[in-house]
């Protein structure tokens, strides 16, 4: 089994888990929260298991940081929802391993009595070619989208959307590697244990 929950991307010069939105968590829940790979800058991951966060937390977080911030909702680490915010209310959501996607989000007959039959029926995967075509078709708004907001959160180097669209339409095995590829692409810089191994 891979990771289900959410992979939280912000910055600020104190530890994240010290905002103030996370004061309601108790200690046992505290203690579930990961810290995940730090950036320069201030930017720091949080890992949250399933259930902990909560999608009107990110507005929060941003609120308090005075950054943009992002979170990756990860499932089973097979695929993840990636939605962004910025200062402005500016916010954009992009899918990771669009294959499996699809796969999950294929609109089902309303008549269906039996799933795991329909899996393998030829209307199973005309639909999940029709629900990969609808996510294709909005990678190129959300990768112009992905560019405006690392832009506002002040990255130093400019990604060009055509980069951030090829990087959603690929595929890794862990959602989360992808999610952390798709911050590199971004201009974020790289993350501390990353430059360590490189010797830098």
């Amino acid at each position: 089994m891979g990771f289900s929950g959410h992979l939280v991307f912000a910055r600020s010069d104190r530890p994240l888990l010290e905002a103030p939105l996370f004061g309601s968590l108790g200690e046992e829940l505290k203690a579930t929260v990961h810290t995940g790979e730090s950036r320069p800058g201030g930017w720091q991951m949080l890992q949250f298991d399933a259930g902990t966060w909560d999608d009107s937390d990110l507005p929060s977080l941003v609120e308090w940081s005075g950054a943009p911030a992002c979170v990756a909702e990860v499932t089973d680490s097979d695929l993840a929802l990636v939605t962004g915010l910025d200062a402005p209310g500016r916010r954009w959501q992009a899918w990771l391993n669009l294959d499996i996607a699809a796969r999950l989000l294929a609109e089902e007959p309303e008549d269906l009595e039996d799933q795991l039959l329909w899996l393998d029926t030829p209307e199973f995967h005309d639909a999940v070619r029709h629900k990969r075509a609808e996510l294709d078709a909005e990678i190129p708004t959300a990768a112009e989208s992905a560019v405006v907001w690392a832009a506002a959160a002040g990255t130093s180097v400019t990604p060009q959307p055509a980069q951030i669209e090829e990087l959603l339409r690929s595929h890794e095995t862990f959602a989360e590697g992808l999610f952390s590829r798709l911050l590199d692409e971004l201009g974020f810089p790289r993350p501390r244990s990353a430059d360590a191994r490189d010797g830098g």
